[in-house]
């Protein structure tokens, strides 16, 4: 049997397939993925068999594995399934956890990695016990199906995932063909698009209410309370006032800043901070105890992540979320200020423009929008005389 690559050739070959004879072949991808390939025809069926990354898996070895599994074809035997009961095909969970840990040193937080091990772990526990070279696109839509169109985010997030372990199956040479959980071209076909499916939007207090419902909350002297009105204040999410700590807040130049592994954006976020919102801080400052502004039970740990919610709770409140209160701060901004929309979403953290617009974007209008949380925390003082009605019928609490 002539062999027809070199170490050479393995290395430097383009986009492609090459045969090395005796069906080995080895295949390079448009992005310079390279692997091995048997290719054997099974009962009449024609298979092919993964036998690693060739940046991996050296050419001898390659050959070497290939001669293996021809010896056992020619004993009437299926090397991929030997391969099987030998232990070398990894199962979906294994395969998961594998990536999981490749790719956490480049998560943000804590809680993006714990995030990508539950929801792999509760929605795709079907697949983990499975091969993952045997997982088809039947396989796949069993664990979609059932919450693509009842929790949309949650589902287009556990497709992506399982993609992405899938793909790295193939990339070790665990699996060929498709990936079965790929949207373009293939799910696409099988599943209603995203953008059509029925979002569920957090509930938003009206803004005419805001001011009423702060003059109740300060009736409350739990540090919850007092996160959820510097929340309301800043318009910041909930995990962003929960992880807040002192050495993040510079008094002197009345600012917050937020790290960028905090942030959804992935980028630090500079917070002005209003005269109310520094009276909260300087409340709480003198009875500190920890690196926390919000501290927990447990000592150095922060509120847990329904204290705020539980607050609306016990207020009766029905008809809004803490996450809703941006939403009363955009609506407010949009329809009672005069404030620029680029100001407001700035304010909110949220990104803006393409890539080339945000290239030239370099500063953060933290002056600007410095007049826009001074105005809004105007707004939400139970003195307002825009909301003294408002105050009134928040009494039924």
């Amino acid at each position: 049997m002539a062999s027809k690559l070199t170490a050479r050739k393995v290395e430097t070959a383009k986009s492609g397939k090459y045969s090395d004879g005796g069906n080995l072949y080895l295949i390079v991808s448009e992005t310079g993925a390279r692997k091995w390939v048997l290719r054997f025809t099974w009962r009449g069926r024609a298979k092919e068999m993964g036998l690693g990354s060739a940046t991996c898996v050296p050419l001898t070895d390659a050959r070497e594995n290939a001669a293996s599994a021809r010896r056992k074809i020619a004993q009437g035997l299926n090397p991929i399934d030997e391969r099987k009961r030998d232990g070398g095909i990894p199962t979906f969970g294994e395969m998961a956890d594998d990536v999981r840990e490749t790719l956490s040193a480049g998560f943000r937080n804590e809680k993006h990695k714990a995030q990508w091990k539950s929801t792999l772990e509760t929605y795709a526990a079907p697949l983990r016990a499975k091969p993952v070279d045997t997982i088809a696109t039947d396989d796949v839509l069993a664990v979609l199906k059932p919450i693509w169109t009842k929790k949309a985010e949650t589902a287009s997030r556990v497709r992506g995932r399982i993609e992405k372990v899938l793909d790295a199956a193939k990339a070790k040479g665990f699996r060929g063909g498709e990936n079965p959980a790929r949207w373009r071209g293939h799910l696409d076909h099988l599943l209603p698009r995203p953008s059509k499916l029925a979002r569920g939007h957090h509930a938003a207090m009206p803004y005419e209410e805001v001011a009423g419902f702060v003059a109740e909350l300060r009736n409350r002297e739990a540090s919850a309370a007092l996160a959820l009105e510097i929340c309301i204040l800043t318009a910041a999410r909930s995990g962003e006032i929960l992880g807040m700590r002192w050495q993040e807040i510079n008094f002197d130049k009345k600012v917050w800043t937020v790290p960028a592994d905090r942030m959804k954006a992935g980028r630090e976020h500079r917070v002005p901070l209003s005269p109310r919102a520094v009276a909260i801080l300087r409340k709480l400052e003198r009875v500190k105890d920890g690196e926390f502004v919000f501290a927990g039970q447990a000592r150095n740990k922060p509120l847990s992540n329904m204290a705020m919610e539980m607050v609306l709770r016990r207020m009766k409140v029905d008809n809004a979320t803490v996450h809703g209160f941006r939403s009363s701060f955009r609506d407010w901004a949009g329809n009672v200020s005069n404030f620029p929309r680029e100001i407001t979403e700035t304010a909110l953290a949220h990104v803006i423009g393409d890539k080339a617009e945000q290239a030239y974007r370099r500063g953060d209008a933290l002056e600007k929008r410095r007049k826009l949380m001074e105005a809004w925390a105007g707004y939400c003082e139970p003195t307002s005389s825009n909301n003294v009605v408002q105050i009134a019928k928040r009494k039924r609490f």
